[in-house]
């Protein structure tokens, strides 16, 4: 690793270092990252190489964790009962339970409720002129949706918001106020989970908790934690990720404001502009393999038991991929990005956070479209999660 690069979470504070991540990709595109203690991981930043391991789970396993960092003890077993961090067949029958519940035909009977969410989200901060855009609009959208979906009531839906941001916030010490925090926040969840399990046994719903609670895995129901995790991972990835590339997506526009102009003067454009914001954004920047045998990546010997880390954010930049891939182009074609990564850990809930995107833009470019920045942005300090905590913004106030 060049030793004037760093890629630790304070290095992203001020936002994604991409001009490090071209470095690399042009002079180091796999490279080994000393941690000074003997440890380390591999960097993975060029496009064709994070699909490659991707695309071979038996050499590059994710059933070791999928964090740079190891969790002590009980912490660690928990988290690897986690779906994202198993290996096929395990995942694939996990992964099955709730498939049906994210297909395109699923997702797209939400179409109208979705809009009346999103109006409703909108209502709410129309007339004042001015908001936080990330807790007031991006934020509710993906929270009330996958709550609906997971059969939280609505009133809790801020639990599961705090709950995700203790949790995935681990190097922001305005969350870490102690090392316990997510810990702590994860068994709250749990706990959670489990008063919601007992209802759904007495008094089934159509809602994922209750398609859990029935579920079988090789023809046995699944065991408490198996359940907790679950229901964790679809609670924080159902509501956080698309929370960021709502609030990402609309900075990007905000900072390009001709390319905001195109879709106000076009909003038929907004389909390849989502895309284009998911190339953009990358919510999740990362995600760790671990070498189940020695291999070689692009001439380094990566030995057994190694870590190996792929960049999506840096992937998506690629200039060998993307033409002007430093350009934000809401009309690029073609754009096979990997904002929801690849292969069959590819993100189970990409079609419904294509059509929630879709549906806030549309409502924001119809009501809100001189929508303009109010302040200071205020960034999560991490190299994990590329998300906005606050987002002041304003706009002339809509007229009851």
């Amino acid at each position: 690793m060049p030793p004037d690069i760093d890629l630790s979470p304070e290095a992203f504070a001020a936002g994604v270092p991409h001009d490090a991540f071209a470095r690399l990709r042009a002079e180091a595109p796999v490279v080994w990252h000393a941690n000074g203690d003997g440890t380390g991981f591999w960097v993975v930043t060029r496009y064709r190489d994070v699909m490659a391991v991707s695309l071979e789970p038996k050499t590059f396993s994710s059933a070791q964790g999928t964090l740079m960092r190891d969790f002590p003890g009980e912490e660690r077993e928990a988290i690897l009962t986690q779906m994202i961090n198993m290996d096929a067949p395990r995942h694939t029958r996990f992964r099955r339970l709730v498939n049906l519940g994210f297909s395109p035909k699923m997702t797209n009977r939400l179409v109208s409720h979705i809009r009346e969410l999103a109006t409703r989200i909108i209502d709410g901060v129309a007339a004042r002129g001015e908001c936080d855009f990330v807790t007031e609009v991006a934020a509710e959208l993906p929270l009330q949706v996958i709550a609906e979906m997971m059969g939280i009531p609505l009133a809790d839906r801020h639990l599961v918001f705090d709950w995700s941001n203790k949790m995935i916030s681990f190097d922001d010490p305005e969350y870490q106020t102690s090392s316990d925090v997510g810990k702590i926040a994860a068994m709250e969840m749990y706990a959670y989970a489990n008063e919601l399990a007992v209802e759904r046994r007495r008094c089934p719903h159509e809602d994922l908790v209750s398609v859990l609670m029935s579920a079988e895995v090789d023809g046995e129901k699944l065991t408490e934690v198996e359940f907790d995790s679950f229901f964790l991972l679809l609670a924080v990835a159902g509501n956080e990720t698309t929370r960021n590339l709502i609030s990402g997506g609309m900075l990007a526009l905000l900072e390009h404001p001709a390319e905001w102009a195109r879709l106000l003067a076009n909003a038929a454009l907004l389909p390849t502009a989502i895309e284009e914001m998911l190339r953009w954004v990358t919510p999740v920047m990362y995600f760790r393999r671990t070498a189940t045998r020695d291999t070689e990546l692009r001439g380094q010997a990566i030995r057994e038991g190694d870590k190996v880390t792929i960049w999506y954010v840096a992937a998506n930049r690629d200039e060998e991929v993307f033409r002007h891939a430093d350009r934000f182009d809401v009309v690029r074609e073609p754009n096979e990005h990997l904002g929801f990564g690849i292969g069959h850990h590819f993100c189970l809930g990409a079609n419904l956070a294509r059509l929630e995107i879709q549906i806030m833009f549309e409502e924001l470019l119809r009501r809100l479209p001189d929508l303009a920045l109010a302040g200071p942005v205020e960034r999560l300090r991490s190299n994990f999660i590329n998300g906005l905590k606050r987002m002041p913004v304003r706009f002339t106030p809509e007229r009851r």
